[in-house]
């Protein structure tokens, strides 16, 4: 028994998280059982645990891992906005009038509240009750239209910015220099948050696409199931479609263009996106438009002029000019200032910012409590001669390298029923990415195939997150089989964009080399 400690600690931990108990006690549980067993029986090194105050350290002061709270706080925030309903409101008048385009509508706001809020649940509850009762009234099969919402929700979850790639991010980076570590490399090369959201824009558009194939094709071989708007609707003006588009596709450029243009760091950009959701939440609450426009325009003015040409007053030569340019930036800065509390105090009002900062905290509270408990476990699993074992079977596969990646992507798939996708994150991948680069995979591709099975793990029945929220949401007549069935078509074309990436290589790392 002792020889296979290590996958009964495994094992055990799956077990226990399926019994329903919260995920970081499970993990703690588990992992300090283990070693005492372990300890016991003389397999396992306690002094080893001298290491945890130093991982835990490590992942507190993470400056990726830092930026998840901004993120989260951007994407409630929005969802309290209520920017998601324009959107919906807007996209199924412009398309309506085409068989499946209210459908079409769902997946196009879907991947626009993907790149702007990155919550799944927020996405997949207000599509829920909005566009699902709109699109059962119109005739729209029930099981299509139930996993068109469930689906299109996942999204945010591919499409950067994600607290998914985030972290994904670090695990990649943290594993790559594992792996020249053992390649006996020691300047090694790391991967940042912006190659992984460069890598992952491609095969997430990728997905939008294949979705919206599939909705128009169904809708053209079975009209019955995606007929066109049934309901009068006056088409949207210009000035309404860009009304509600362009806030969010503004916010969207900003945050990105700062992290893919090297501008800004994932933290700086993310505090970027969370003022500029604090601003649309303030216009839409009752804050001047004009003052929440020119405070905008100001700060945005700033970030580039000081870019630019900066101002340092501490030198001994500093003139005239610089003073005069010093004061211009402090009067953008002060615009921008008024603009920001004016909002504020709108939100605050209407009591916006008190629940989005509430929600901020109770999910990125569950997400660093999970990292923290899933790298003591990992500290326990390595101890236990884990680590070697994984690497082992890995390498003892029929097939090589592919044979050892179809194992893992297998895996990391079936897990995806089971478990969430931050725990597989932060447990699983720091034991099978390291042999799996070793063996000379990309990291960066390999970062991307993982990402798009890891959202796959929102649809796959009987835990997936989105088929919970959706039930919840969803009008009585969608029963949870037809959830169920729904979703089956779009599990099918994310296998089918997984090939896609696999196949050919450059759609996840065409972009990063450009950029990067």
């Amino acid at each position: 028994m002792t020889l296979s400690l290590d996958l009964i600690m495994f094992a055990a931990l799956i077990i226990v998280i399926l019994l329903g108990y919260p995920v970081a006690f499970s993990i703690a549980g588990v992992a300090t059982s283990f070693a005492l067993l372990g300890w016991s029986l003389g397999v396992f090194d306690i002094r080893l645990m001298g290491a945890l105050a130093q991982r835990f350290f490590a992942v507190m002061t993470n400056p990726v891992l830092t930026a998840i709270p901004l993120f989260v706080l951007m994407g409630v925030v929005l969802e309290k906005s209520r920017v998601a309903e324009d959107l919906l409101e807007t996209m199924g008048r412009l398309f309506g009038s085409m068989r499946g385009g209210l459908g079409v509508s769902v997946m196009l706001v879907g991947a626009l509240l993907a790149a702007s809020t990155g919550i799944v649940g927020a996405t997949v509850v207000a599509m829920g009750m909005i566009a699902l009762p709109a699109m059962l009234r119109n005739g729209y099969n029930p099981r299509l239209a139930a996993g068109m919402v469930a689906t299109a929700g996942t999204l945010g979850q591919i499409i950067p910015p994600s607290t998914l790639l985030i972290i994904l991010a670090e695990v990649m980076s943290s594993a790559f220099q594992q792996a020249q570590f053992q390649q006996g490399k020691f300047s090694v090369e790391t991967i940042s948050v912006g190659q992984t959201f460069a890598a992952a824009l491609v095969p997430g558009l990728l997905l939008v696409v294949l979705y919206i194939i599939y909705i128009l094709g169904r809708a053209w071989l079975k009209p019955q199931d995606a007929p066109a708007m049934r309901e009068q609707s006056v088409a949207p003006t210009t000035a309404e479609v860009f009304g509600a588009i362009a806030p969010p596709v503004l916010l969207i450029f900003a945050v990105l263009g700062a992290i893919l243009g090297g501008i800004a760091s994932p933290n700086e950009a993310a505090s970027v996106g969370a003022v500029g959701a604090i601003l649309l939440a303030g216009v839409r609450q009752g804050a001047p438009r004009w003052l929440i426009i020119a405070g905008s325009v100001a700060l945005l003015v700033l970030a580039f002029a000081a870019g630019l040409a900066p101002v340092r007053l501490q030198r001994s030569d500093a003139g005239t000019l610089e003073y005069a340019v010093a004061a211009v930036y402090s009067g953008l800065a002060l615009l921008g200032l008024a603009a920001i509390t004016s909002a504020l105090v709108a939100t605050f009002r209407r009591r916006i910012i008190f629940a989005a900062m509430r929600q901020t905290l109770i999910v990125t509270s569950m997400i660093f409590a999970t990292i923290l408990m899933a790298s003591y476990f990992s500290l326990v699993f390595v101890g236990l001669g884990g680590e070697h074992r994984v690497a082992d079977i890995l390498q003892s596969l029929p097939g090589g390298p592919t044979g050892a990646l179809i194992f893992a992507m297998a895996f990391i798939f079936i897990l995806g029923f089971f478990l969430d996708f931050v725990e597989i994150s932060v447990i699983l991948l720091p034991l099978l990415v390291p042999p799996l680069i070793l063996m000379g995979h990309d990291p960066i591709w390999l970062a991307v195939l993982i990402a798009v099975n890891l959202q796959t793990s929102f649809l796959t029945p009987p835990f997936g997150f989105s088929l919970f929220y959706l039930r919840g949401a969803a009008p009585p007549e969608i029963t949870t089989g037809m959830i169920y069935q729904g979703v089956i078509p779009f599990i099918v074309l994310q296998i089918i964009a997984m090939a896609l990436i696999w196949s050919w290589p450059p759609l996840s790392t065409w972009l990063p080399r450009i950029v990067f």
